[in-house]
């Protein structure tokens, strides 16, 4: 039976677009294929790793039978991008095998039935919708999420907090040694104050799928779950549970010491000096002093690096320690100019990061012994 026929790239794209998020080594088969649907001229594919499930179709010319089967997604991916391009692919099932044929190719892939296919049940009526432009969502949680904890034992730090009230929208991270803030106000009056919690892997899937345009981006939320709706392309994840720690609290207030610096000048002397940091602690000292910051490192091989740089600083001089990495992360997702470096009293309080263009951002970080 003939399921599918259309040209590569047709097929391709969606394809790479569900394909994000499966697992190759699951301990249900299944999960790492994709779900092919045929009804008439729609074809939609799925994928799910149990908690995110990703949805989109596309259209194809000649009518087909209506029709459900699963097939490894990485497979069928490699075979595709291997592929001429601008060729047809013929897709064909036949006793549980899907072949896959283009010119003069031709490949036999093992399916699995698609009932197997878990796909995730809506928990209940999604309550709340916001909608807002891809673009400012995604320079939204692209200002935080590279603070989100990796595989932390507190469940609840390994993905970005999202908070709605009225007419605004902010997002959290913190691995525990830096946080992460950011905020937009939008058209739209979203009530009460929510807050939830999305999954790592769901964030980097957004970061990946959302485009820098002003389409829209719809999303609906109920109290486990959360559905994103842009670009024919359906995203339903699970929400984490839990209770994120109170930021406020770790945000620094009145701080009196500032010092505005050009971005793009401390990232690059920041990156230059790391290259002889420890290999293990990553760790960089900034000495400012009147109208001069020296930044150096050493490793164990009894190397070193210095950079300085001018600056406007007439106070008490500081000698600062910090993870190079942390310093890194923050200049290069931003896209201000200039950065503004709050310091307290003493070496050992943290550092707030803000920028004149965004009122909303605040990133905080956590110095180091060295």
């Amino acid at each position: 039976m003939e399921f599918l026929k259309c040209r590569k790239e047709s097929l391709l794209t969606p394809l790479t677009v569900v394909s994000g998020i499966v697992e190759r080594k699951h301990i249900i088969p299944v999960v790492a294929n994709v779900l092919l649907t045929r009804e008439n001229k729609k074809v939609s594919l799925t994928t799910t790793d149990i908690e995110i499930q990703i949805k989109t179709s596309l259209e194809v010319e000649i009518e087909g039978d209506d029709a459900q089967l699963t097939v490894n997604a990485k497979k069928i991916l490699d075979i595709l991008k291997a592929l001429p391009d601008d060729k047809d692919v013929k897709l064909s099932l036949a006793e549980n095998k899907l072949s896959v044929a283009s010119g003069k190719s031709k490949f036999n892939l093992q399916t699995l039935p698609a009932s197997d296919f878990p796909q995730i049940k809506s928990t209940g009526d999604f309550v709340k919708e916001i909608k807002l432009t891809q673009k400012v969502f995604k320079d939204l949680i692209g200002k935080a999420y590279y603070s989100m904890a990796v595989q932390d034992i507190r469940y609840y730090l390994n993905g970005l907090l999202i908070i709605s009230e009225n007419n605004q929208l902010s997002v959290v991270a913190t691995d525990g040694h830096r946080l992460a803030f950011s905020g937009v106000t939008i058209e739209s009056d979203l009530g009460a104050k929510k807050e939830i919690i999305l999954p790592r892997k769901t964030v980097m899937e957004l970061q990946r799928l959302l485009s820098e345009t002003d389409d829209e981006l719809k999303i609906d939320l109920n109290d486990t779950q959360i559905r994103f709706s842009f670009n024919n392309i359906e995203l339903t994840s699970k929400l984490v549970e839990g209770k994120f720690p109170d930021y406020q609290k770790v945000i620094p207030q009145n701080y009196t010491k500032h010092i505005e610096i050009n971005r793009t000048l401390l990232q690059q002397s920041l990156q230059r000096v790391a290259i002889l940091s420890n290999e293990k602690f990553k760790g960089v000292r900034c000495l400012v002093d009147k109208n001069s910051m020296k930044i150096t490192s050493t490793n164990t091989d009894q190397e070193n690096a210095l950079e300085e740089l001018d600056i406007t600083y007439d106070s008490d001089a500081l000698d600062l320690g910090f993870n190079v990495s942390y310093l890194l992360d923050v200049l290069s997702h931003q896209k201000a100019e200039n950065i503004v470096l709050n310091l307290g009293d003493t070496a050992n309080q943290s550092v707030l990061i803000t920028t004149q263009e965004d009122a909303s951002f605040k990133y905080v970080v956590m110095p180091m012994r060295i």
